[in-house]
């Protein structure tokens, strides 16, 4: 039985993260990695297969009594899954495309669920070398070479009048984000990559909202709510209902919305459209 307390569990997902990032920085300064299509056309390439390999066994040997869910294994049928109170839930590396594209804006996503809710989330950006965490109740916190903090979402001064810094993908066209907003508002965008480091930029402040169009996993978003709820933001679906996890026999997520500053009536701001498929 694993009797590892909560700053325990944490430790080893911040070490596992971090050893699988610098592994596949190298990988990626090196060019030192295959390009593969997956059934979907999503890429995938080898750094993920390795970034997997080195995750999956820390948390095997060191939890060896907690269930891992990962993008890059086979995650078994939702009537084996739902007896899981507790299990790992990673992505070995978000933003596959921008590491192949060699922008920079990947990172390594590990989340602890309980109960069907992300309790703990830990997101590494290695050409940045930044180590995002979190656990519930706990608060965010940032670790950088400049800096080590706690981090919070940016508040606004005027919920009704404050421009608003939208977080869009480098790949999605701006328009698209665009309509999805009321014109009663002033906005500027900030381009990123990885849907991770786009939640955690929102998380510090750095940025307010983030809609996301298209297919995602549950991996791609526990360690981000994790983090981004503990900086005092939200991650919810396009219509504002909760994200669920582990209840459903496919794992995809639908349409989200990462937003911060909760004072702000974001229901009022974001006007969300069907994405054409």
């Amino acid at each position: 039985m694993t009797t590892e307390k909560p700053q325990q569990l944490l430790d080893i997902a911040k070490g596992a993260a971090v050893k699988a990032g610098k592994v596949i920085l190298d990988l990626y300064n090196q060019g030192d990695f295959t390009s593969f299509q997956k059934d979907d056309d999503s890429p995938v390439t080898t750094a993920d297969y390795k970034s997997n390999e080195i995750i999956m066994d820390i948390l095997q040997k060191q939890t060896p009594d907690i269930p891992i869910m990962s993008e890059e294994t086979d995650c078994g049928p939702l009537a084996q899954r739902k007896h899981w109170h507790r299990y790992w839930l990673l992505d070995p590396i978000d933003g596959t495309q921008e590491f192949v594209a060699r922008s920079g804006d990947f990172a390594v996503n590990i989340a602890l669920i309980e109960n069907n809710e992300p309790v703990m989330g830990v997101i590494y950006w290695p050409a940045g070398e930044t180590l995002y965490y979190a656990s519930k109740g706990q608060g965010a916190f940032k670790e950088s070479p400049s800096d080590s903090k706690q981090i919070h979402v940016r508040p606004f001064k005027d919920t009704e009048k404050d421009v608003i810094m939208i977080a869009i993908s480098r790949r999605q066209a701006r328009e698209k984000v665009m309509n999805c907003m009321s014109d009663k508002r002033v906005y500027q965008t900030l381009p990123l990559g990885s849907c991770s480091l786009k939640a955690c930029f929102i998380a510090e402040g750095k940025a307010d909202v983030f809609i996301r169009f298209g297919v995602t996993g549950e991996w791609d978003t526990g360690a981000s709510q994790c983090i981004v709820n503990e900086a005092g933001g939200s991650i919810l679906v396009h219509d504002f209902s909760p994200l669920s996890y582990n209840q459903r026999e496919e794992l995809t997520n639908p349409d989200f919305i990462v937003m911060g500053d909760k004072n702000v009536d974001w229901t009022s701001i974001v006007k969300y459209q069907v994405s054409e498929k």
